[in-house]
């Protein structure tokens, strides 16, 4: 496997960011980098016989979360690389801290059900959305909208793919909540605390995420906050850690041997090794994220 190198930290900038105390470019390279990893573990090829014997729907779910993490996380280094649009990759570190943890569950839970459950789960308003439609539809005397064709038909294809009828969809029982699921992964509640909740203002624009985001006050003046509002450092060793461990957790998962899963596993603990070594000498303290 030629695995992406990782980054060449110059000495020059390691002393700029020393004199500037702003480390945020070289965390934004691990960060970068850390989604590449993503990116190529997700190209691993199914028919491979060092990989398990995995259908290729779960198999989807797998690499789906993964690439996930990596285009989010790589939307998010196109926003931040001018130290802008902090609220916005906020809202995506969150999306990818959830996507991990999901991916984290499934490889250590190792079960076709709770596969299918991620599935259904995905699939349960699609199934309430076609019955509306096909109840608009009777209330039309049977006369089909485009759009309402156009919308049956996307909502068939999704039920294909699956390969789960309706009725299995419907009753399937509900994922556990993120917090099950990062006990389940081992983790302390702190995680969920840090990645979920906290992650939960920005998405939902809530009075703290007002606060550290899109307002500014002075001298008793409150105002909006323009889009200057960079990516605060925490993010570009907070998400790194986790995406590398849902790495870790799929290349355990998916490959067959253990001594040839182990040797990659090392590598990506070297690369988690290197960001908590920087943002350790950046904050003075130690962080344990999974």
């Amino acid at each position: 496997m030629n695995i992406p190198l990782p980054p060449d930290i110059e000495d020059d900038l390691l002393e700029s960011c020393r004199n500037t105390g702003d480390y945020c470019p070289v965390m934004f390279e691990w960060y970068k980098y850390s989604a590449r990893l993503a990116n190529y573990f997700s190209c691993l090829e199914l028919r491979s016989p060092a990989l398990i014997d995995i259908s290729q729907i779960h198999n989807s779910v797998l690499i789906g979360l993964l690439n996930r993490c990596s285009r989010l996380m790589l939307a998010n280094v196109t926003l931040s690389h001018e130290g802008a649009f902090g609220e916005t990759t906020a809202i995506l570190d969150r999306c990818i801290f959830e996507s991990a943890i999901k991916l984290i569950w499934l490889c250590h839970v190792k079960k076709e059900e709770y596969f299918n459950r991620f599935i259904a789960e995905g699939l349960k308003t699609e199934v309430e959305l076609k019955k509306k439609i096909q109840e608009n539809i009777a209330n039309q005397s049977g006369r089909v909208k485009a759009i309402e064709k156009q919308m049956l038909n996307s909502i068939e294809n999704y039920f294909k793919k699956s390969e789960l009828s309706e009725e299995t969809i419907e009753k399937l029982p509900k994922l556990p909540n993120i917090a099950q699921m990062i006990e389940k992964n081992g983790s302390d509640r702190l995680a969920y605390i840090v990645g979920q909740r906290i992650g939960s203002h920005h998405v939902h624009g809530s009075w703290v995420s007002l606060w550290f985001h899109y307002l500014k006050e002075e001298d008793g003046i409150v105002s909006p906050w323009d889009h200057g509002c960079p990516t605060h450092i925490n993010q570009y060793a907070f998400v790194p850690l986790i995406v590398l461990e849902a790495i870790k957790a799929f290349l355990g998962f998916i490959i067959k041997y253990s001594e040839e899963s182990k040797i990659l596993i090392e590598v990506i603990d070297g690369v988690s090794e290197e960001v908590r070594i920087f943002f350790h000498d950046i904050t003075a303290q130690d962080i344990e994220i999974i």
